[in-house]
C-alpha cells in the first residue's frame, strides 16, 4: 500500500493547475545549449557548464522565491534617526539582500568584466558569459539585475575615462566578490527639465577653496539611490551652454572619514514594476565629487555608460521573455482540456509561435551584440561600428516586444496568470521598464540613425550580417530572400538618416531588426544543426519583413526549404 507522502506526490502530479515552480531554467533549454556550443570556446563551456547549471537551478526555485518576497516587500526609507539627525537609510528586506549576495558576490555578474579571475576561470570572461548568466537570472529576478548593470557599467566607465589616481583608488571596490566590501553603483542622471534632454541639465558643479568639486541640485529619477558611488551629470559654473557645459562626476555615498556625504535621499518612488529594488529623488547639497575625464564632455562619456546599460536592458528584456514562454510552454504542455493537451490545439500551436518568434530573435540578438562586444574591447576597431548600432537595435525592440510577450503569455495560464502568486505579473510590470529607462524607444530608434550618420555603422551591419548568410548551408532561395530584405531595410534606413526623415526612424530600426535577427537565427539554425531555428527565421522573415495579404493565410514558400 502507498505511503501517505507517496499519495501526495501523485496528487500533485495530476494536480490540473500545472505549476513549473523547481524546474531547472537551464536543464530545460535545449536551444540555449545549441547556441553556447555554437558561440562559446569548448573549454570555455565545459568550464562554465556547472555554473549555468548552478544559475539555472535557483533561478528556477529558490532565486524566485526570493524574487517574489521582495517583490511583495519593497524597500522602504527613514529620514532621521530616532535622536533626530538627518540619516537618510533604505531599507532592504532580507530576500533581497540574499539576491545581493548571489549577484554580486557567488555569481560575480558586476564585477566579471573586470577582474582576472572569476568562477575559476583564470583570464577575462568573454561578455556573453556574463549575458548568459545575467539572462538566467533575470528570469527569477529582474529588479537587482538594473543595480548590477550599473555597477559594471560604472566601472566600465570609471575605467575608461578616469584619472589612474581615481581608478586606483576605486576599482579594487568595483572589482571585489567580498559582500561585505564590494561597491554597488548608480547612474544620477534624470531630473524635472531633464529628461533624455541633457542639454537641459540644470545641477551644478563648482570648485570650493581647496580646489575640490561640489555638487548641488536635484535629481528626480535616480536607481539604487544608497549606492557607494554615482555617476553624476552636472553643469560647470561659467561653463559653455548647452551639452559642451555639461561634465562627468563620480559621486561617493561616504567620505574618507566614513562620513555622508553631503546629499539627501528625499523620497523612494512607488513604482509600477521593479518593485524589489529602490529608486528615489536625490537632493545634492554641495556634495563632494570627483572630476572623470575631461570638463566639458559629460554627456559623450556618460554615453559610454549609457550604451552599455542599454546593451543589459536588451539582455533582460530577452531574459523576461524566455521566462514568459518557457511557462506559458509548460503550461500548455501539462494542462488538458476538452480531452487533450492543450499545445496539441492547433490555436494554441499557433500562439506559442508567435510568443517564440520574438523570443527568439532577442535571444540571437543577445549572442550576436556580445559577440560584437567581445570583439570591440579587444581592439577589433572594425567591430566597434557594428556594436554601436546592434545596442540601441536590441534596446529597442526587444524591450518593445518583451511587454506584448509576457502579457500573452499571462493569458496561456488563463485566470491564474492575473494572480500575484504566479510569475506572470510581476513579469509584466517589469517588462515595461525597459522601453522607458536609459532611453524611450524614440530616443533609441533615433540613436539607430545617430550610429548610421556619426559612426558609418550601416555598411559593417550589412557586411557582417552578409558574410553570415554566406557562411550558411541555407536554401539558395531563402538565402536570396535574406539578402534581398537586408538591402532593402538598409535603404530604408539611409532614408531615414536624410535631413527630415526622423519620422522613419521606429520603422527603419524595427525592419533592421527584424532583418539581422532573422540571419542570425538562421545562421544559428543551419550551423548548429536546429531545423527549427531556421524554421524561426522564416517565419520572422515572412510575417515581420515580407508583404502579404493579410486576408490570405500565411505559407513559407516551397522553394525556402531546399538547401
Amino acid at each position: 500500500m502507498p505511503s501517505q507522502a507517496a499519495a501526495s506526490v501523485g496528487e500533485i502530479a495530476a494536480h490540473p493547475v500545472p505549476d513549473r515552480h523547481g524546474r531547472s531554467l537551464f536543464d530545460h533549454d535545449t536551444e540555449l545549449h545549441r547556441l553556447l556550443a555554437l558561440y562559446l570556446p569548448a573549454d570555455l563551456l565545459a568550464h562554465m557548464r556547472p555554473h549555468f547549471e548552478r544559475l539555472g537551478a535557483l533561478a528556477g526555485g529558490r532565486l524566485d522565491e526570493l524574487a517574489h518576497i521582495a517583490d511583495q516587500n519593497p524597500p522602504t526609507l527613514t529620514l532621521r534617526t530616532r535622536t533626530g539627525i538627518d540619516d537618510p537609510q533604505v531599507h532592504k528586506h532580507p530576500a533581497y539582500v540574499e539576491m545581493e549576495r548571489l549577484a554580486l558576490s557567488e555569481f560575480g555578474l558586476a564585477a566579471m568584466s573586470h577582474r582576472d579571475e572569476t568562477l575559476g576561470w583564470q583570464g577575462r570572461m568573454p561578455p556573453l558569459v556574463k549575458y548568459v548568466l545575467t539572462y538566467l537570472f533575470v528570469q527569477a529576478e529582474f529588479g537587482l539585475c538594473c543595480p548590477v548593470s550599473m555597477t559594471d557599467s560604472l566601472a566600465r566607465t570609471l575605467k575608461k575615462f578616469g584619472s589612474p589616481e581615481l581608478v586606483e583608488r576605486f576599482m579594487p571596490r568595483f572589482q571585489s566578490l567580498d559582500f561585505d566590501t564590494l561597491a554597488q553603483g548608480a547612474m544620477f542622471m534624470t531630473e524635472q527639465a531633464a529628461g533624455s534632454d541633457i542639454a537641459a541639465t540644470e545641477t551644478r558643479a563648482h570648485q570650493d577653496g581647496e580646489g575640490q568639486w561640489r555638487l548641488t541640485g536635484d535629481k528626480w529619477f535616480c536607481s539604487n539611490p544608497d549606492a557607494d558611488f554615482a555617476m553624476v551629470l552636472a553643469r560647470v559654473d561659467g561653463g559653455a551652454p548647452g551639452l559642451k557645459g555639461v561634465s562627468l562626476f563620480l559621486l561617493p555615498r561616504r567620505l574618507e572619514d566614513g562620513s555622508a556625504n553631503r546629499y539627501r535621499i528625499l523620497r523612494l518612488k512607488d513604482k509600477l514594476g521593479t518593485r524589489s529594488m529602490a529608486s528615489g529623488e536625490i537632493r545634492l547639497e554641495g556634495a563632494l565629487a570627483y572630476l572623470v575625464g575631461e570638463q566639458g564632455r559629460g554627456f559623450v562619456q556618460m554615453a559610454d555608460m549609457v550604451n552599455n546599460s542599454r546593451l543589459s536592458n536588451g539582455v533582460r528584456a530577452a531574459g523576461l521573455m524566455r521566462r514568459a514562454v518557457a511557462e506559458a510552454e509548460y503550461i500548455a504542455h501539462e494542462r488538458r482540456a476538452f480531452g487533450q493537451r492543450l499545445e496539441d490545439m492547433p490555436l494554441m500551436q499557433r500562439q506559442l509561435d508567435k510568443l517564440r518568434l520574438p523570443a527568439e530573435q532577442a535571444r540571437s540578438m543577445v549572442f550576436q551584440t556580445a559577440q560584437a562586444l567581445a570583439r570591440s574591447d579587444g581592439g577589433d576597431a572594425g567591430a566597434y561600428p557594428l556594436l554601436r548600432i546592434l545596442t540601441p537595435l536590441i534596446k529597442f525592440r526587444a524591450c518593445r516586444d518583451a511587454r506584448k510577450v509576457t502579457g500573452d503569455a499571462m493569458e496561456v495560464r488563463g485566470g491564474c496568470g492575473y494572480i500575484e502568486e504566479w510569475s506572470d505579473p510581476r513579469l509584466l510590470r517589469d517588462a515595461h521598464l525597459g522601453s522607458i529607462w536609459e532611453g524611450t524607444s524614440n530616443i533609441v530608434a533615433l540613436d539607430v540613425l545617430r550610429a548610421v550618420k556619426r559612426e558609418g555603422s550601416l555598411p559593417v551591419l550589412q557586411a557582417h550580417f552578409s558574410a553570415l548568410v554566406d557562411d550558411a548551408p541555407l536554401a539558395p532561395a531563402f538565402a536570396a530572400a535574406l539578402r534581398e530584405a537586408l538591402e532593402r531595410a538598409a535603404r530604408l534606413t539611409l532614408l531615414a538618416a536624410e535631413d527630415g526623415g526622423d519620422r522613419l526612424a521606429r520603422q527603419a530600426a524595427s525592419a533592421l531588426y527584424h532583418v539581422v535577427s532573422a540571419i542570425a537565427m538562421a545562421w544559428e539554425g543551419a550551423r548548429g544543426g536546429s531545423a527549427q531555428r531556421v524554421g524561426w527565421a522564416q517565419s520572422v522573415l515572412l510575417h515581420r519583413v515580407l508583404p502579404r495579404d493579410p486576408l490570405a493565410a500565411p505559407q513559407v514558400p516551397a522553394d525556402w526549404q531546399a538547401a
